[in-house]
């Protein structure tokens, strides 16, 4: 059967001179999610492993790069992190059309609404949002000189960086102009901290792109996946954008953002506030600047959020469900100023 990205006997060619201990190859099959990178299950005579590869068709040089994903999950192999077991890597393009790289599978479960979790006890349930919280302060804990990963990013003027790249972004793909958006972008401009931490940081921290085991035992996060978006920068930029997809009880506004799952309304899940403490109380950092981060998490989502809305206009966007995402832009951005008119903790 084909497999769109896949040029099965080239694949299963490569395997067998390159990762031969991987065990014989009898199948390939696309595993459902992953909404950038693709991701493929293989499975051998001795083993399942997952392949991921950059999306089909044209993409941004700099964009999906395989390699990236590959050399950090390398390089955390031997941490605290919990990363999939990294297999091999392959630059060659004329394998599959495209670099990628297989890592061992994770049976776990990459739980995005309270369905997917089931029923667990509410302390069950509130264990897992706490592992959430103490796996984020295991990457920012990493030394990552130590583990090669030094020249992995430019740590200094992360920030401003950052700003400049998504107003980039909202000028490629904007579909009408908003005040608002400009003043927010003022705002951060002015009260950006003018220092920060630097440490690894994910880019899209949540529980769906992690692996959980619900049972036997306590919950426990297997894995953590999807680091394209990785880099050296801000802690706190990556705890602001978790906390940005975050949905406390009683937040109807959030529950209208269709850009996540509603697992945190799961009973005995932290609220954001309470997911903040912990990850305060494991990693030792000082929050007290947490509302400008959770408002430059708002902002960050409202420009991926409109080039959404973007591709739609134009007919370029597959599924259903996006009629209305154009809606959450200015919400985002309301957000986001809401949360700058939070007076700073002492």
């Amino acid at each position: 059967m084909t497999v769109p990205g896949i040029d099965r006997p080239r694949l299963f060619g490569w395997m067998g001179a390159n990762v031969p201990d991987a065990g014989e190859p009898l199948s390939v099959s696309l595993i459902s999610g992953g909404r950038s990178n693709l991701t493929y299950l293989i499975e051998t005579r001795e083993r399942r492993v997952v392949l991921r590869r950059p999306p089909l068709g044209h993409v941004l040089p700099t964009a999906h790069d395989m390699r990236r994903e590959w050399r950090v999950i390398s390089a955390l192999a031997a941490t605290p992190v919990p990363v999939p077991e990294p297999v091999a890597f392959c630059a060659d393009e004329e394998v599959i059309g495209a670099p990628f790289y297989l890592m061992g599978y994770v049976n776990g479960l990459a739980a995005r609404t309270r369905e997917q979790l089931g029923e667990p006890a509410p302390a069950e349930t509130r264990r897992l949002a706490e592992r959430l919280a103490e796996v984020l302060a295991a990457i920012h804990a990493v030394d990552y000189q130590q583990v090669g990963l030094g020249d992995f990013g430019r740590p200094d003027g992360y920030l401003a960086r950052q700003l400049g790249r998504w107003c980039q972004q909202w000028d490629r793909s904007k579909t009408a102009d908003l005040p608002e958006y400009d003043r927010l972008v003022t705002r951060l401009r002015a009260c950006m901290p003018a220092h920060s931490a630097s440490t690894l940081v994910h880019g899209d921290y949540r529980l769906d792109n992690t692996l959980v085991r619900l049972a036997p035992g306590p919950p426990e996060i297997l894995a953590v996946v999807d680091w394209e978006m990785s880099t050296l920068g801000d802690p706190l930029a990556d705890l602001g954008l978790t906390l940005t997809y975050w949905q406390d009880s009683g937040d109807e506004e959030r529950a209208g953002i269709p850009v996540a799952g509603d697992v945190t309304l799961a009973p005995g899940f932290l609220n954001a506030a309470e997911f903040a403490a912990h990850y305060t109380k494991v990693s030792g950092r000082d929050i007290s600047d947490l509302p400008f981060y959770v408002a430059f998490g708002n902002f960050k989502l409202a420009v991926i959020v409109e080039g959404i809305h973007a591709r739609f206009r134009q007919g370029k966007t597959v599924g259903e469900g996006f009629e209305n995402i154009g809606s959450a832009v200015p919400a985002l951005i309301a957000r986001a100023h809401r949360m700058l008119d939070q007076p700073v903790n002492p």
